[in-house]
């Protein structure tokens, strides 16, 4: 079997090579490494490499295999780590100047999960600086590119992570999404991304940008994928106060189930008038695809949505000023050497070592936290939340899931946005409120526009039913073939 064919397969099919010893775990592992070697100089993909370690741990898969030891499923198959997640040994920079040399002193409980699944880490991906963005140009590396299209976003702020896998660099990665970011970057390179309920997945070690928002979850190129990974890194952690002490259902095993007499929500207000009409025509398309699976469509309506920019940018840019003051060159971390004074110490290590987009959130949130604006602005944006979150309590007693596109529009060329903020955030306009409302919520490839270019379908369901959103999806996604196919670099 050439490399191609090989690290063209999906997780689970390179596990049953593995399995069967038709390859090791160390060739795969290097088959990987060799293309990343061959794309990353025109994707960007990666920030820093990890194959030493990432050898050793195929070796130990390999010695276990000879031995005929039972194994974890997913254990040596690659995987690509968002550069904002803690790896011992490792750097682990958030993609900023501020801590362009930060080696982690110690592993993050996914980073943990992950070795002791004896899944090999390759390396480090490129992500929108603190993971604030939707298009992945504010990284202070490199730019990261579409494999679809390299003059266009894969879309923030984990581009680096699904790129990897939409180019085959590796058929897993973990992102984290606190708006959107790993489902827009799923939708714009056409793979599979999960952004599980808040509490299901540990954030001890994923470096903080907006706290009661943030979850890391899984990116892959089909659904079993996604859901054997995220089996893999659930469940309650004493270092995470906001861990559920759940039991992890048996997600790759109730996605197959079949979904005859699924009612499925269509929200209204996100297949209006500012939804492209190629977006519009996949999503038709996904909702008859659903009828012929027996599944009920029921049309329904989310009021507050028009408010959930606001709402979002408001309470996100609050807690990113109050979590970015502890990068301030005293521990950690860039320090100028310009100072004469500790405030201006402060000041220019700040102003050195942010990007603009990083300033303007803080500014942002910490205008929105300041004496007479804090109830006018963060206490508002709290209840509105709230109110929102009672909006999918209704919707859901109407529907087992919600399906809407996950983005209005295809991936945009570089640069097109990036002089125009506000047009950037209204990107996220289908992704935020399932944050909002801590629920759960993913995106599959459901077609493409006359260019080429990957459509994304986004699913969500009520807290903690992540397992009947896979089913909906794995259901949708063996009627249909849009993930098969791969982008040709």
């Amino acid at each position: 079997m050439s490399n191609n064919e090989l690290i063209s397969k999906t997780a689970i099919e390179q596990s049953k090579l593995l399995k069967n010893r038709e390859v090791s775990s160390v060739e795969l592992v290097e088959a990987h490494f060799e293309r990343i070697e061959e794309v990353d100089e025109k994707l960007g993909t990666f920030n820093s490499l990890t194959k030493e370690e990432a050898i050793k741990t195929a070796k130990e898969v390999d010695e276990k295999l000879k031995n005929k030891e039972s194994l974890p499923v997913l254990a040596g198959v690659p995987l690509a780590l968002k550069d904002n997640m803690n790896m011992v040994g490792s750097y682990t920079t958030a993609s900023s100047k501020i801590l362009a040399n930060f080696v982690s002193p110690y592993d993050a409980t996914v980073t943990k999960k992950l070795k002791e699944n004896m899944i090999p880490i390759v390396g480090k991906a490129n992500m929108d600086e603190f993971a604030m963005g939707s298009s992945n140009e504010n990284s202070a590396t490199k730019l990261v590119h579409n494999p679809w299209n390299l003059n266009k976003v894969p879309g923030g702020s984990s581009g680096g992570s699904a790129a990897a896998v939409a180019a085959c660099e590796v058929p897993l990665s973990l992102g984290s999404d606190t708006g959107g970011s790993i489902r827009l970057p799923a939708s714009f390179c056409g793979i599979v991304g999960v952004k599980p309920t808040y509490g299901r997945v540990s954030r001890y070690g994923l470096i903080a940008f907006a706290s009661s928002l943030d979850q890391i979850g899984p990116f892959s190129r089909c659904v079993e994928d996604s859901a054997l990974l995220l089996e893999a890194i659930s469940g309650h952690d004493e270092k995470d106060s906001t861990s559920l002490k759940l039991e992890v259902p048996k997600y790759s095993e109730l996605i197959k189930h079949d979904i005859n007499g699924l009612k499925v929500g269509v929200i209204t207000e996100l297949l209006s008038d500012g939804v492209s009409p190629c977006v519009k025509s996949a999503i038709e398309a996904a909702i008859q695809k659903y009828k012929d699976l027996g599944a009920q469509i029921v049309e329904v309506s989310l009021p507050l949505l028009k408010y959930s920019i606001g709402v979002y940018y408001i309470i996100a840019t609050a807690e990113a000023s109050s979590n970015l003051a502890r990068f301030d060159g005293v521990k950690y971390g860039h320090r100028t050497k310009e100072a004469k004074s500790l405030i201006e110490m402060y000041c220019k290590t700040r102003a050195e070592g942010f990007g603009d987009e990083v300033k303007r959130r803080i500014m942002l949130g910490t205008y929105a936290l300041s004496s007479g604006y804090y109830d006018a602005y963060y206490k508002k944006a709290q209840q509105v939340r709230r109110l929102i979150k009672n909006d999918f309590d209704k919707v859901f007693t109407q529907a087992d899931v919600i399906i809407c596109p996950t983005c209005p529009y295809t991936a945009f060329e570089i640069g097109s946005k990036v002089s125009d903020p506000l047009s950037m955030y209204l990107t996220d306009i289908g992704t935020i409120t399932a944050n909002l409302g801590g629920i759960p919520g993913m995106s599959v490839p459901c077609g493409f526009d006359k260019d080429g270019m990957p459509i994304g379908l986004e699913i969500l369901a009520p807290a903690l039913k992540e397992d009947v959103m896979m089913c909906a999806a794995y259901n949708f996604e063996q009627a249909t073939d849009f993930h098969k196919k791969i982008a040709n670099i």
